[in-house]
């Protein structure tokens, strides 16, 4: 009983702490959910206005090979999904860029430093939001969006007797899965991006999105010029959307069947392993910035 009782609280001293640290980060941006759930609404009217006129388009399509009649009724399901992804993406950065830099901005690192929560756990709980935090409510708003959707076309097309032919070429479990598992590629593969920008925000005293951005326009510009070539664009264009190659096999029509992930060959993909090893040791550094910066 003294072993059990000495191996409990020293479990949840671990974890309770950094809980806690995700859920202020939550109360204190709330653009973190307030603008996938715009974002979302706004591609709900978008797609409500859309659906006039929708039987007379639906028979047509219908007209079409199976093959092209799944790409066409689930292209407004994948726009949605995109543009929801690449909202995610832009909160992510910008609220990574302002992690660290804000509380040095307004002095309220003083206040969070005299609490017994370590660095590394509050860079680790700032981390947390766009690797963990973002993709499964972006997940979630994708999946509920979606289902209005299906929900709404079948109610439109429910009195021409075709609401059935959505469902049965749109299959949203299926659709739900390679989402979830695109969504986790993505944040792997982006997990060094995300790192570089926190380290940044540790350590700029202002203007944080420019030397995030300018040091990669510059040496970009200066190969171009010296030498002619486009390697440094090519690499971080690869950061950017390598792994689409490395988790997905896509036909013409996209992907839309789980046959096409490919998780074995994204796993075993160097760049996957270097970009984490790289988001390792950008959060590292982050972590002795905020011990050793002052307030700005």
């Amino acid at each position: 009983m003294n072993i059990e009782s000495n191996v409990v609280p020293a479990a949840m001293s671990e974890t309770r702490p950094l809980y806690w640290s995700v859920r202020r980060e939550l109360w204190e941006n709330r653009s973190i959910y307030i603008a996938p759930l715009a974002v979302a609404a706004f591609v709900q009217f978008g797609f409500m206005i859309s659906t006039i006129g929708m039987p007379a388009r639906r028979r047509a399509v219908l007209m079409l090979d199976p093959a092209q009649q799944r790409a066409t009724i689930g292209m407004p399901y994948d726009v949605a999904a995109t543009m929801l992804i690449v909202i995610a993406m832009i909160v992510g950065a910008f609220y990574c860029l302002d992690a660290l830099h804000g509380e040095r901005r307004d002095r309220s690192i003083l206040f969070w430093k005299s609490l017994p929560v370590s660095d590394r756990t509050t860079v680790l709980s700032k981390a947390s939001i766009p690797l963990v935090v973002l993709p499964l409510l972006i997940f979630a708003i994708i999946v509920l969006t979606q289902l209005f959707m299906l929900l709404w076309t079948s109610l439109v097309l429910l009195p021409s007797g075709l609401a059935a032919t959505t469902w049965t070429r749109f299959n949203l479990l299926q659709q739900s899965l390679i989402l979830l598992y695109g969504l986790i590629a993505l944040a792997l593969w982006h997990a060094p991006i995300y790192g570089l920008l926190l380290l940044v925000s540790g350590w700029a005293r202002r203007a944080t999105v420019l030397w995030a951005v300018l040091p990669f326009l510059a040496i970009g510009i200066l190969e171009r010029l010296a030498f002619n070539t486009t390697h440094f664009v090519s690499l971080v264009k690869y950061r950017f959307m390598g792994h689409l190659a490395e988790a997905f096999v896509f036909d013409k029509h996209g992907v839309h069947s789980l046959s096409q992930l490919t998780p074995g060959k994204f796993l075993s993909t160097p760049g996957l392993w270097i970009g984490l090893a790289f988001a390792a040791i950008f959060l590292a550094a982050a972590v002795r910035q905020r011990r050793n910066r002052e307030p700005i």
